[in-house]
């Protein structure tokens, strides 16, 4: 049909040319010839190109070639659906080429938003698209990263370790275990990993509210990404080679070096009447460059796209390789996609198959923060030496009373321990559609996913740390599938009476997930003569442990959708799913998730008449979502049958059973109530666009194992139970604007908006609050206030010290010397207890926000993103080392502790054996977080297409681009922008992994 009217099209564009041609009147006319190109250089197929003024014109081919015979002085219009239109006048040209750029304003586009699409001018819940260029110009390893900043209400923490997964909040704090979102890829229910390759994106949709997020039910409380991976395109075989390197840099520590060190550790023996260490001054070691080097990605993919008139396809190959900035660390993926799809009358079937193989080599050990490398770099003395052959192993670690220092040698662990984890991953699925009539479809989907993962520690002879016990070498492997199964029917009725549109959707889901895992030891492992290196294989070796064990978990769903829109005025969205889940008991199994959103478009009104408001439509939406993120059996009691019991006269050993866990048969969902009510309004012509929403979600019947005494008979995990309620409200606001200046330049900008307050409104189980670390959560604020002792400066004279008394009269701190930290006695005991402590700030941002913008100049284009956060108290964990001199560490470089000679500091007296100064617990620690980033900028040139006809390419791209060179920030951590996945601890910054800098040069070219 499309092919049919194209021809008629043409036909009577060329009578209707025919005819003024024989005018004597008509000016003379040239023919006039070029190509009509995306800003990005691609080729737009069957563009409309009009005489102005008239009705003479022509379509372009597939390839975005035209031809059209006009008057010199004439005005030629280039209009395509989702491509600004634009005007050109001819002067005498024979030969126009022309660049549209996409227009989202004009275009009605189809968002996804779960099991259907929708316009996104009748959305009528909050929902965000992403636009998949922003994603491909970033150097990230997962989706999640490249999301950050891009998004109202979408926060994102990750960091530069390599295979690290960032952690990603939709709209804040929805419970208590900071879950991630749902991931959904292609229609497969899954995980957008480390595994998964971003460069494959075609969109992504980010489902915020529970109106949008209601379709999926009972595992959309913490949001929903909808991920649609590139599909091909009617036309010739497409070929795309790109590559991307990049050098990474981790920021340092500026600490001290041999001589200030010396200097200031002798100063705290001597305050503390210490005999002094007998340091080695011969050694003066930089443990940050024994540590820390320059790192190295490389990102290679390779794609193959085109289709026929009723078939299509796209595959892709990518290789990602980075090389850490930490000694030890690597990450390595290999992966690669097929999708195609094609179609018969009513019949349509399609499949998307993607493999990967990920393999990550991670450095460390299992002794708390030793072996972690941002601490044991600030824990190791300069006067250490690196090598030590006097030690086990030959490495450098301390000696008592020369070097008094517990720290983990990290040149000693990336050598004596190996840790690689990889993964092949097969995840994919296939559908088909049947279209008996016009206006009904069913849809039958299957997914599947798999997984092989293998997990390695190799431990070697050898010592890291000082006074540590002889340990034989050993092996701990395991090897692990994981397997998902996904079956989808749903059947769509969609149709239009008049004014009224009608939708209505229902469908059935069955998902079912399994998980095992078989895992050994072995110590005392053979090494080879010749190499000198462990056998690594479980058969060579002794005192062999073995172990494993297998999950399962099934969830049935029914899901329909009603949706109806009256005139292009009044919209109408409802939802109603019904889950049940095998992780509940048979009376608690099933739950029912209902959503419905309403839309009024003003500006269809009749009333409603305004040259600046082009579009506006007001929203509000109601809608319950639950979660039901518990291990497999949590409602069961686990029995341990490895027991033995002796009874009676011969004290024969009997084999006994003992429950080790205490559970509750009466969990049940815990479920989201959340409303919202937004604005989606453009103006000028659409150029400008706004989106505002206004939203509160508590969570009932919080799913939490908050601890208990192991007195109960509990020895296996803390029980979940439903206890807490939580609740999270704030504003969103995001703005754009673009504007296509002339036929070389245009620009664009968008800015978004983010204030999010939690508040826990009750811990339920008979408690009042909750105290972990230096937070405590109460009822009625927000989870995890800073809850610590108060600084009051320090005591310039032992007359102000015994002047701080209280109202009794009694001295505060008799013990107290010059120099030392006044605390705060905030009960007015007389003394500086527990009971002293409270609520000094907040970890929480008062707002979010980020800045987006990129400009079009000819063949050049520029962009950048900003992200900024505000308000955060953050506890600076590195502070809390290198400056309380109780303890042996090494120190910030630049400190001017407090001496008679020097009393006007804010730095207390330095002591060593005491802590008086040196308390964890106190808000010294304590920074503003807030800060501002430039998380990327990027130039790029497209070589023009004259000089690529000579080579037979269609496209070439050369870019530069960089990613967190600049930050603006008072914190005085290696990184604002950290990230703790502890919800109690969230702003608690304990050896994070920063974010690196990175300096890519990227190369594309397609043919």
């Amino acid at each position: 049909m499309r092919t049919k009217l194209r021809f008629e099209f043409k036909l009577s564009v060329f009578l209707i040319f025919f005819t003024l041609s024989l005018q004597s009147m008509q000016a003379q006319n040239s023919e006039i010839t070029g190509t009509v190109t995306t800003t990005e250089g691609e080729p737009i197929p069957f563009v409309n190109v009009i005489l102005k003024g008239t009705s003479t014109g022509t379509s372009a081919d597939i390839n975005g070639n035209y031809t059209i015979s006009a008057p010199a002085d004439g005005t030629l219009v280039f209009s395509y659906i989702g491509y600004a239109t634009r005007e050109i006048a001819i002067n005498g040209q024979t030969e126009i080429n022309v660049n549209l750029a996409e227009d989202l304003a004009a275009l009605d586009e189809v968002v996804v938003v779960g099991y259907g699409t929708q316009q996104k001018k009748d959305l009528t819940s909050a929902v965000s698209v992403v636009d998949s260029e922003q994603i491909s110009k970033r150097q990230t390893t997962t989706v999640a990263e490249s999301l950050q900043g891009l998004a109202s209400g979408v926060n994102v923490r990750g960091g530069g370790q390599p295979g690290q997964e960032a952690r990603i909040e939709i709209r804040g704090l929805k419970n208590l275990q900071g879950s991630n979102p749902l991931y959904v890829i292609d229609g497969l229910v899954t995980t957008a990993n480390r595994d998964f390759n971003p460069n494959d994106i075609e969109s992504i949709q980010i489902l915020k509210d529970a109106a949008a997020a209601a379709i999926y039910g009972s595992r959309a409380a913490n949001g929903v990404i909808i991920i649609t991976t590139k599909k091909g395109k009617q036309g010739p075989l497409k070929v795309t080679v790109s590559s991307k390197m990049s050098v990474t840099e981790i920021p340092r520590y500026d600490l001290a070096s041999q001589e200030e060190f010396v200097r200031l550790n002798n100063m705290a023996y001597d305050n503390g009447g210490v005999p002094r260490q007998e340091l080695d001054l011969s050694v003066n070691t930089d443990w940050q460059e024994e540590v820390f080097r320059t790192g190295l990605i490389q990102d290679q993919n390779v794609s193959f796209s085109g289709g026929g008139e009723n078939s299509s396809y796209f595959i892709s190959g990518n290789y990602f390789g980075n090389k850490g900035t930490v000694i030890s660390t690597d990450f390595d993926r290999i992966s690669f996609r097929v999708n195609s799809s094609g179609e018969k009358g009513i019949f349509s079937i399609g499949e998307n198959l993607a493999l990967s193989n990920s393999k990550t080599d991670e450095i460390g050990g299992s002794d708390g923060f030793r072996g972690n490398p941002f601490f044991d770099v600030v824990r190791l003395f300069p006067t250490i030496p690196v090598y030590d052959e006097d030690n086990p192993g030959g490495y450098g670690y301390g000696k008592s009373g020369v070097a008094n220092v517990f720290a983990a040698n990290p040149v000693a662990l990336a050598n004596l321990i190996d840790q690689e984890t990889e993964n092949f991953r097969i995840r994919g699925n296939v559908w088909a559609e049947i279209d008996p009539f016009p206006w009904l479809n069913y849809r039958f989907n299957f997914g599947y996913e798999t997984s092989f993962d293998e997990y390695l520690y190799l431990r070697r002879e050898g010592n890291w740390t000082l006074n540590q016990p002889y340990e034989p070498s050993f092996t701990n492997q395991n090897r692990a599938q994981s397997e998902t199964i996904l079956f989808e029917n749903t059947l769509t009725f969609k149709k239009e009476f008049g004014k009224h549109n009608l939708s209505l959707l229902v469908g059935t889901t069955y998902q079912k997930d399994k998980y095992e895992q078989i895992n050994g030891l072995k110590r005392n492992l053979l090494i080879n003569p010749n190499t000198g290196e462990y056998f690594d294989v479980l058969d060579l070796g002794d005192q062999a442990q073995v172990g494993g064990f297998r999950n399962e978990s099934l969830l049935l769903s029914y899901l329909g959708r009603l949706e109806y829109n009256f005139d292009d005025r009044y919209l109408l969205n409802a939802v109603l799913r019904r889950d049940g889940s095998s992780r509940f008991s048979d009376a608690n199994k099933w739950s029912n998730f209902p959503s419905v959103s309403l839309g009024w478009r003003l500006s269809n009104e009749s009333f409603f008449n305004s040259e600046t408001i082009s579009d506006l439509k007001l929203r509000a939406s109601y809608g319950e979502l639950g979660s039901g993120n518990i291990g497999n059996y949590e409602y069961q009691g686990f029995i341990n049958t490895f027991g033995a019991i002796v009874l009676g006269d011969g004290q024969t050993l009997y084999p006994s059973a003992t429950q080790v866990r205490l559970a509750n048969s009466e969990l049940r969902w815990e479920t989201l109530k959340q409303t919202n009510i937004g604005f989606d309004m453009g103006l000028l012509d659409n150029k400008l666009q706004l989106t505002g929403d206004y939203f509160i979600a508590k969570t009932e019947d919080v799913l939490f194992g908050f601890p208990i005494l192991l007195s109960t008979g509990n020895d296996g995990g803390n029980p979940i139970s439903n206890a807490a309620t939580v609740e999270n409200r704030g504003f969103e606001l995001s703005a754009s604007y673009r504007e296509q200046v002339n036929d070389d330049f245009s620009y664009n900008a968008t800015v978004n908006f983010t204030r999010l307050r939690n508040e826990l409104v009750s811990l339920g189980n008979g408690l009042n609050e909750s105290i972990q670390g230096n937070t405590i959560t109460r009822s009625g604020e927000p989870v995890g206030m800073w809850y610590v002792l108060q600084t009051d400066g320090l005591f310039q004279s032992q007359e102000e010290i015994n002047n701080y008394t209280n109202s009794e009269g009694d001295v505060i701190q008799p013990n107290a010397l010059p120099g030392d930290i006044r605390f705060k006695d905030v009960n007015d005991d007389g003394q500086i207890t527990n009971a002293d402590k409270t609520v000094v700030s907040s970890p929480w941002p008062d707002f979010e926000m980020g800045f987006n913008a990129s400009a079009q100049y000819k063949n050049f284009d520029f962009s950048m993103n900003w992200i900024g956060s505000f308000g955060a108290e953050v506890y600076n964990g590195f502070r809390s080392v290198v400056d309380r001199f109780d303890d042996d560490s090494n120190y910030r470089s630049g400190i001017q502790p407090w001496t008679p000679e020097n009393p006007n500091t804010d730095f207390p007296r330095i002591v060593r054996g005491t802590t008086l100064n040196s308390r964890g617990d106190s808000d010294r620690w304590l920074e503003d977080g807030s800060f501002v980033r430039l998380k990327y900028v990027g130039i790029g040139y497209n070589i023009p297409e004259t000089a690529l006809k000579r080579i037979g390419f269609d496209k070439a791209r050369i870019s530069l681009s960089a990613q967190n060179i600049i930050t603006i920030t008072d914190y005085q951590g290696l990184d604002p922008e950290f990230s703790n996945p502890n919800i109690f601890q969230r702003g608690v910054d304990f050896g994070s992994y920063p974010n690196v800098q990175n300096y890519s040069l990227g190369v594309e070219i397609g043919f």
